[in-house]
């Protein structure tokens, strides 16, 4: 029997939603983005710079991106900050109150790499760091151990053991009980982009014989960790569906696989959802849009390209593999809202959707649907204080939308260790006569 919500009536973006017990002042989110603020004496300073701006501007949920829960290893890419340590992490009560001055709530996003560590990819950090091994969930994959042989990806990986499992599960706890101290309000879990928690989901990477070879195991180990070193925490996670795989690759997710799996975890205690669509890889079906030809060019990052993938040659095989993509996976509008509106229709707790979403009519149309809440993420890096233009009344009817154009320059740069700033001049010029207009100027205070 299908769940029945508590109300009929259609929210619009303004209307508080209840996560767990904490209530969102709003539905507009600030998604988890790549920050590249480390751990150095500056990174608390750096994480405020980057994040206040949304919680300023009004968004009801700021997601800081996905911090590694673990000491060494583990990083998607060069600067990640990782939360291992409580001492530091204490010192992100100083990000914390600066949301909640403006009512805000956030959000800390929990990860591991695993076989998408830099360890696996990045040419440079892997010479630098020779006795770094990849966690793993199984024996990589036939098609990932191609790449290996051809030069093109590094494999040496550990496959975890059940015991190392449940150390880390009981890490991800860890690290949860530090930030509540902290103040952070919810628990974010990176569980898609094929992280760990996605790898343990996928039947593509996890062939595993134990208990942790149930797909859904190790979300619940997580989940039951946080909840005995955290307390009731309200935890929300992404969740992958892997139909943007490549022909022949499989076994892979389904989005029946999906939604039957967010069933469950809603069954576990889980308090909300961000189903998102994407490939059983790291690859441009996690951000779509046009091909950032612009950063590949710039001369500002061709060392860091040469560091990242190994030389000139290879830095130019990746842009060429990037360019296909771009071609495959195209920009679609709200491209996750047909799997959050399967997942909405089968659980009776909150889910989020984000992907694609750029404008007040599209997020209209997304509420009460499709999502209890909508996220962006990449428009952010030009706007930094966008929910102030979308809370406005009548921004749908207005047509406001984000500035941002999809370029995905703002993204290569990454690999390199380069923030992510938006990068494409139009865009920034549009930014900037909004901003002198007073677009970004909050009408909603005393």
């Amino acid at each position: 029997m299908l769940p029945e919500r508590q109300s009929t009536s259609v929210p619009v973006l303004t209307d508080p939603l209840e996560i767990g017990g904490v209530t969102l002042p709003n539905r507009l989110y600030r998604a988890p983005l790549l920050e590249h603020a480390g751990n150095g004496p500056e990174a608390v300073d750096t994480l405020i710079d980057e994040l206040e701006p949304a919680g300023a501007a009004g968004a009801g949920l700021v997601c800081q991106g996905a911090t590694i829960v673990r000491g060494e290893g583990g990083c998607a890419a060069p600067g990640m900050t990782r939360v291992h340590d409580p001492e530091f992490v204490a010192d992100l009560e100083r990000l914390t109150d600066a949301i909640h001055e403006h009512d805000g709530r956030i959000a800390i996003q929990l990860e591991h790499g695993g076989l998408r560590s830099m360890e696996t990819w990045h040419h440079g950090f892997r010479e630098r760091n020779p006795d770094l091994r990849q966690l793993a969930v199984s024996r990589p994959p036939r098609p990932l151990r191609l790449l290996d042989r051809l030069g093109f990806l590094d494999y040496d990986s550990h496959v975890l053991t059940t015991a190392e499992c449940r150390e880390l599960a009981a890490d991800f706890g860890r690290s949860a009980a530090a930030a509540v101290d902290a103040g952070y309000d919810l628990i974010h879990l990176a569980g898609a982009n094929m992280g760990i928690l996605h790898q343990f989901a996928s039947p593509f990477y996890n062939r595993r014989d134990d208990e942790f070879g149930d797909t859904a195991r190790f979300f619940e180990a997580v989940l039951a960790e946080i909840r005995d070193r955290a307390g009731d925490v309200p935890v929300l996670t992404k969740v992958p569906a892997e139909t943007e795989a490549p022909p022949g690759i499989g076994p892979t997710l389904s989005a029946e696989d999906c939604v039957r799996l967010c069933e469950r975890l809603a069954d576990a205690g889980y308090d909300a959802f961000a189903p998102v669509n994407g490939s059983a890889f790291w690859d441009m079906s996690v951000i779509r849009g046009a091909f950032p030809g612009r950063s590949w060019r710039d001369e500002r990052f061709r060392e860091g390209y040469v560091d990242a993938f190994g030389s000139r040659p290879r830095a130019a095989l990746v842009a060429a593999a990037n360019w296909v993509e771009s071609l495959v996976y195209s920009r679609e509008p709200a491209w996750n809202a047909d799997l959050c509106r399967r997942v909405r229709e089968r659980v009776d707790v909150p889910v989020l959707c984000e992907g694609g979403i750029r404008d007040g009519g599209t997020i209209d149309g997304l509420l009460g649907d499709a999502a209890d809440a909508v996220g962006m993420a990449r428009p952010f890096y030009a706007e930094p204080e966008l929910p102030a233009r979308l809370l406005r009344e009548g921004a749908a009817a207005d047509g406001v939308a984000a500035v941002c154009e999809d370029c995905n320059n703002c993204v290569v740069p990454q690999a390199t260790g380069e923030p992510g700033v938006c990068r494409t001049p139009m865009v920034l010029r549009r930014a900037g006569e909004l901003r002198r207009a007073g677009a970004y100027e909050r009408d909603d205070r005393d």
